[in-house]
């Protein structure tokens, strides 16, 4: 397991212009190294290598953590967040993870809304998902719910070099928001990808009051895959998380320019495999109607391959039947752990995404 708190994380520099800080140096290879175990040869699947992304909505530990606002993920809070709810929770979420990939565990997988390293080490060891031998990248943020992003990874199948937190913050309001987690490492390809994972600000307080917020987190994520293609035009980027925004809004395509991959791959830009199923009327979230603020976007080299060995295929949604409940209108809709003060004892309100990256000789 790799975890470290956010003041382990290296320097960061500051860039010009409207994003103020990139990631200038990320934890060197040999500390990473160090803290896992010696690796034998990489294996790549033969159907495809799966990288998955799942919002797990709020998996907190029951635990009164002084320094972050988990009063309501507490036994004495009005919902009675109590040892069996949390183990309930934990054992609800390693089944979804476990099922997202037919033929096995996802071989990476990056988690929104969990508590802390603790809840992660714990996920990781639960019985349906333990012989996938996960191991845990994570460091800890400045949420004041304490909501982090972290990730899961099989090292059969993936070695991480780097790894590190993107911090997000605005220089003139000295505003932060939640860092974006950036994990560099191989395959058995001999494939370089560079992957993150995001958890950009809610909409609570309303879709236009908030959407500058996801604009500046997507114009810091841009600065640093612009640094990445400006020194190889070929690199492999693969972002994942919850943007709660559509593929359409502008923070994906005006601030990020996630394009669509449909028009043709002519730049060595970012293409956002979510608006494929998007404009089939598809989504991973339901308030009124489906959004699909859980995306996969990719660099140009992962859908039309340049140089390397490997191609992402479509963006899919993990739905299965039993990760759903019929409201009153009898839209089938994601169960949820809890709403408010209701505990349901569900999954998430989110569902999962994932991608295959298949070898390019297959």
């Amino acid at each position: 397991m790799f975890d470290h708190n956010g003041d382990s994380a290296n320097q960061y520099q500051k860039f010009n212009g409207f994003v103020k800080f990139f990631v200038a140096a990320l934890i060197v290879g040999s500390l990473l190294q160090a803290c896992q175990p010696k690796m034998g040869k990489l294996l790549y699947p033969e159907k495809g290598l799966t990288v998955a992304f799942y919002n797990v909505e709020n998996l907190f530990d029951t635990i009164n953590d002084p320094t972050i606002n988990d009063e309501e993920f507490l036994p004495e809070s009005k919902v009675g967040w109590n040892s069996e709810k949390y183990t309930h929770k934990l054992h609800q979420t390693a089944r979804v993870i476990a099922a997202m990939d037919t033929l096995d565990f996802p071989h990476i997988i990056g988690l929104a809304e969990m508590e802390n390293g603790m809840v992660v080490n714990a996920l990781s060891s639960e019985e349906a998902i333990k012989k996938a031998g996960y191991n845990v990248i994570h460091f800890e943020g400045n949420d004041p719910r304490g909501i982090e992003v972290v990730m899961m990874y099989r090292q059969v199948y993936f070695k991480p070099l780097y790894a590190g937190p993107v911090m997000v913050s605005e220089a003139t309001t000295g505003k932060s928001y939640r860092h974006i987690l950036y994990v560099k490492g191989v395959v058995a390809t001999g494939d370089t990808l560079n992957l993150f994972v995001n958890h950009w600000p809610s909409r609570y307080g309303g879709r236009e009051e908030t959407e500058g917020a996801r604009r500046f987190v997507a114009s810091t994520l841009k600065s640093v895959t612009d640094s990445i293609l400006g020194k190889q035009p070929n690199s492999n980027i693969l972002i994942m998380g919850d943007l709660n925004d559509n593929p359409t809004d502008s923070s994906l395509v005006v601030f990020l320019q996630a394009k669509n991959p449909a028009n043709g791959i002519n730049d060595n830009g970012l293409y956002n495999l979510s608006l494929k199923p998007y404009a089939a009327g598809e989504g991973t979230l339901f308030y009124q109607n489906w959004d699909m603020f859980d995306q996969i976007i990719v660099s140009a080299n992962m859908i039309k391959p340049e140089k390397g060995n490997i191609k992402a295929g479509d963006q899919l949604i993990v739905k299965k039947d039993w990760m759903l409940f019929k409201g009153s209108n009898g839209i089938a809709k994601p169960n949820r752990t809890m709403s408010g003060t209701k505990y349901f004892g569900g999954f998430s309100d989110h569902l999962p995404v994932m991608v295959k990256l298949f070898r390019k000789d297959k």
